[in-house]
C-alpha cells in the first residue's frame, strides 16, 4: 500500500538517489499531520454507518429518478448495494487517513471504477453527491478538530474529482 513515505522512497530509488531535502520535508510533514489524521478516521469509524447513510439519503434526495422503475436504485437489492458502495469509499478514506496517502482510494476505489459503473450503466453522480454532502455537512468542532476536518476534507475532494 502506497504512503507517502514509500511513495518517496520508491521515487527516489527509481531515480537511483537518496531522497532530497523537499522529499525529507515532505515525509515531515506527513508525519507531522498524523495526529490529526488518526484523528478523523477514529471519527469516521466510530460513526462510520450513520455517516454512509446520511450522504446515501442526500444523493437520493438530489437524484430522486434513480428510484424509477429500472434505474439504479429501484429495488431493495439496488439501494443495498448503492450504500455499501457508499460505505466502501468512506472506508478507503479511513485507510488513506491511517496510512497518509491515498495509495488505498488509488488501488481498491478509484483505478477502473468508472469504467465499472460505465459498464453497468451506472452514475457515479449520486455517489459524487453522498461524498460532497458528507464534506460540506462535516464541521469542526462539532465532528473532530480543523486539522482533521482538513485532512478528511482533502480525501473527500480527492474522491469527488476522481469520480466526476
Amino acid at each position: 500500500m502506497k504512503s507517502v513515505v514509500t511513495t518517496i522512497v520508491t521515487s527516489a530509488d527509481a531515480a537511483g538517489r537518496f531522497p532530497s531535502s523537499s522529499d525529507l520535508e515532505s515525509v515531515q510533514g506527513s508525519l507531522q499531520r498524523a495526529a490529526a489524521r488518526l484523528e478523523a478516521a477514529e471519527k469516521l469509524a466510530n460513526g462510520l454507518d450513520a455517516v454512509a447513510q446520511e450522504g446515501y439519503d442526500a444523493c437520493i434526495k438530489k437524484y430522486p429518478y434513480l428510484n424509477n422503475p429500472g434505474e439504479a436504485n429501484s429495488s431493495d437489492t439496488f439501494k443495498a448495494k448503492c450504500l455499501r458502495d457508499v460505505k466502501h469509499y468512506l472506508r478507503l478514506i479511513n485507510y488513506c487517513l491511517v496510512v497518509g496517502g491515498t495509495g488505498p482510494l488509488d488501488e481498491w476505489g478509484i483505478a477502473g471504477a468508472r469504467e465499472v459503473y460505465r459498464t453497468l450503466n451506472l452514475p457515479t453522480a449520486p455517489y459524487v453527491e453522498a461524498m460532497r454532502h458528507t464534506r460540506d455537512r462535516a464541521c469542526s468542532p462539532r465532528d473532530m478538530s480543523p486539522q482533521a476536518l482538513t485532512e478528511f476534507r482533502a480525501l473527500l475532494d480527492y474522491v469527488i474529482n476522481s469520480l466526476s
